[in-house]
């Protein structure tokens, strides 16, 4: 069973499952349902919501070495890969939205950091979305490690999910969901600087 994170509280990817070489943190949302009985019967119950996943890389020194989103689906070196845009909201099976494919085994030695984000191209608010989550999965056994649900509201139009980091040669995952301002991950690197 997937263990829920807590908020600030690092979680040691090391122990809860060694020797983990394949990941992918999947991001899933839906839009908050709008409207009268007739207008969510004949239009399917909800507006479509634009949320893009991002990953960034840091060095030790935090400094942003590399960053895969919409507009850059493979990290430089293609040890990260991102699934696709999705512009609607409408997940997969598992409710998944948008997905992040991480190699950590062919990570290059000086990233120290990756952090995922979320963030509204349209400009919708995080008032409009609800039901948001990351979730860390094995992707070698297919088993969900941890989770983190974001509870938040609010008008801000991205949030610093969740980070990665080395110590003494294994990860540490932690839970944020902190909110921040921007249409792109580009805009909110020193958001992301500020969690690790």
């Amino acid at each position: 069973m997937a263990i829920s994170l807590t908020k600030g509280k690092p979680l040691s990817l090391t122990k809860e499952s060694p020797g983990l070489t394949k990941i992918f943190m999947g991001l899933g949302w839906d839009p908050v349902e709008k409207g009268s009985f007739l207008k969510k019967l004949f239009s399917g119950g909800s507006s479509e919501i634009d949320l893009d996943a991002s990953a960034v890389l840091f060095d030790k020194n935090k400094a942003a070495i590399d960053l895969v989103f919409f507009q850059q689906l493979n990290s430089r070196d293609g040890s990260i890969k991102h699934g696709g845009d999705n512009l609607t909201g409408e997940g997969d099976g598992d409710g998944d939205d948008e997905i992040i494919y991480v190699d950590l085994a062919k990570l290059p030695s000086n990233v120290e950091h990756l952090v995922f984000t979320v963030n509204s191209f349209r400009g919708q608010s995080f008032d409009e979305v609800e039901n948001a989550f990351a979730r860390l999965v094995d992707h070698t056994k297919d088993q969900e490690i941890c989770r983190y649900d974001l509870k938040e509201k609010g008008r801000h139009t991205g949030v610093v999910m969740a980070s990665m980091s080395k110590e003494n040669g294994g990860w540490t995952m932690t839970a944020h969901g902190t909110p921040c301002q921007g249409r792109t991950a580009k805009d909110i690197i020193d958001d992301a600087v500020r969690v690790i």
